[in-house]
């Protein structure tokens, strides 16, 4: 007489959250970093995922994973509803003042860390947690916001708040500009594996053309940056990072900058509202504006 309105049951949360955090962060490694799990145990969770599914979310090689239309159509609503499982937990444990930010680890070490003295001093009631964003993600699980190069495209978005432009310079150690004075293309190039179409983009931006060459690989812009410091070669930085070492004479850029299609900029996650993130997006704005303007090429 009464049909039966028993819902199916769901599939395992942990596999859920272990395909979120693998669709976001691109790669299984940066899932099972952010899940404090071991990678094989993320494969095994989306694999069973799929298999109690009963359609592919990931296809290609190992290498290079891409979402399947099953898991583009997946992705969207996971991350929004563990984003709001995440919100309603700081909540409740009253931590309205702690304030949780994610940032890409070139711009925490090289521009955000040295700063925040400045911040402490001013906002002493907020307690600051950083944690390290993967390269090429816009959200980080129980962030209230991230902070990362944003192409100029997003700039428009309500929860996009940009305070730097971004300038691309090539720079390197005075010593090694000097010896390369009559070609600066011609010392060794330095790159992070995180940016490979740094130099590519820079050259562009610059209107040169570059000579084939092998180029140093590093993990991270800041990497790339002290190498240059230290004379190992070249490298194409955003102006934020090194203004200081600049200034300081430390560094070199013998073409100046060039204006990228990008900027600095804060993205807030959906749904939070916090006195200490607007605190914290008026501090980054304010401190972006006492940024002097980069040399021009």
């Amino acid at each position: 007489m009464f049909e039966n309105l028993t819902l199916r049951p769901l599939p395992s949360l942990n596999a859920l959250r272990a395909f979120e955090a693998m669709a976001r962060t691109g790669r299984a490694t940066l899932a099972a970093e952010e899940l404090r799990v071991t990678h094989s145990a993320v494969s095994r969770q989306v694999k069973a995922l799929e298999e109690t599914l009963g359609v592919r979310l990931f296809m290609g090689p190992k290498h290079r994973l891409e979402l399947t239309e099953a898991g583009r159509e997946l992705l969207p609503a996971l991350t929004a509803a563990f984003d709001q499982i995440a919100g309603a937990v700081g909540r409740i444990r009253g931590g309205s003042e702690d304030l949780h930010i994610a940032v890409n680890a070139s711009i925490s070490v090289k521009w955000l860390i040295p700063r925040l003295t400045r911040f402490a001093e001013t906002y002493p009631e907020v307690r600051l947690h950083l944690a390290e964003l993967s390269s090429h993600a816009t959200s980080h699980r129980g962030a209230d916001a991230v902070v990362r190069l944003v192409p100029s495209a997003r700039l428009a978005d309500p929860l996009v708040t940009p305070f730097i432009q971004s300038h691309l310079g090539l720079v390197m150690a005075p010593a090694l500009a000097e010896r390369f004075a009559a070609d600066p293309l011609q010392a060794p190039r330095l790159a992070a594996v995180t940016h490979p179409q740094g130099w590519a983009i820079w050259a562009a931006l610059a209107g040169v053309e570059l000579a084939q060459a092998r180029e140093q690989p590093f993990a991270h812009l800041h990497f790339a940056l002290d190498a240059a410091i230290a004379g190992l070669g070249a490298a194409v930085m955003p102006w934020p990072l090194v203004a200081d070492y600049i200034r300081a004479g430390r560094l070199a850029a013998p073409f100046g900058f060039r204006k990228a299609e990008s900027a600095f900029a804060l993205l807030a996650a959906p749904g939070v509202s916090k006195r200490g993130l607007d605190r914290f997006r008026a501090w980054l704005v304010a401190e972006g504006k006492t940024t002097e303007a980069p040399p021009a090429g």
